[in-house]
């Protein structure tokens, strides 16, 4: 039997997906959870197999979830799905460890199937999402470039970005320039709109 989580910050969903998992003979969905933090608590509780994760949780998101789950629970493997497949998005999962990544808009039975195949060791990256990941290249911003980026996404003033992110008003600056300029944007709000598109913020 493959002990499941389910986590989604969506109830009617998450509800109806755990029901639908539910009616397969080899796959018990044991806890769930509405936010990336409780997801971490209940894998702790319950210890799963699997892990199927939404990709935007309040909280912890998917991929840091990830991130956390293959530290403390290297037996439990993560699948995350989601209805924002951005390639960035692709490949910072990956990075974090999941095995699994798909869209929402799969059939509860291909979503059975890739639990089956990622509980047998394998891995499932849907192939479309792949396919857009490889053709969009990696992300040209460092990770604190990045980092600035989602701050000013937040509409946090600069002065602001700065207490969270850098000891210098100067430093969130450049930042800001340096990634406005890498993925030439006209401003930083351009900026984080075309970082948010590729999924690289």
């Amino acid at each position: 039997m493959i002990r499941l989580l389910l986590a989604d910050d969506e109830n009617l969903i998450r509800c109806a997906l755990a029901a639908l998992l539910a009616m397969e003979d080899d796959i018990d969905v044991v806890a769930q959870a509405a936010s990336g933090d409780e997801a971490l608590a209940m894998a702790r509780l319950h210890r799963p197999d699997i892990a199927v994760l939404d990709l935007q949780m309040p909280g912890a998101d998917g991929i840091a979830v990830t991130d956390q789950l293959r530290t403390e629970l290297p037996g439990c493997a993560s699948l995350i799905v989601t209805s924002h497949g951005r390639p960035g998005h692709l490949k910072r999962a990956l990075a974090a460890g999941a095995r699994g990544f798909l869209p929402k808009t799969v059939s509860a039975q291909v979503l059975a199937d890739v639990i089956r195949t990622v509980h047998r060791g394998g891995r499932y990256v849907d192939p479309e999402l792949a396919a857009e990941a490889i053709s969009a290249g990696d992300s040209p911003l460092t990770p604190r470039e990045a980092d600035v980026l989602t701050l000013a996404a937040g509409g946090s003033p600069l002065e602001e970005i700065a207490k969270r992110a850098t000891p210098s008003l100067g430093t969130v600056r450049n930042y800001l320039s340096s990634a406005t300029t890498k993925l030439g944007a006209a401003n930083r709000h351009e900026a984080v709109h075309l970082a948010r598109s590729q999924g690289w913020i």
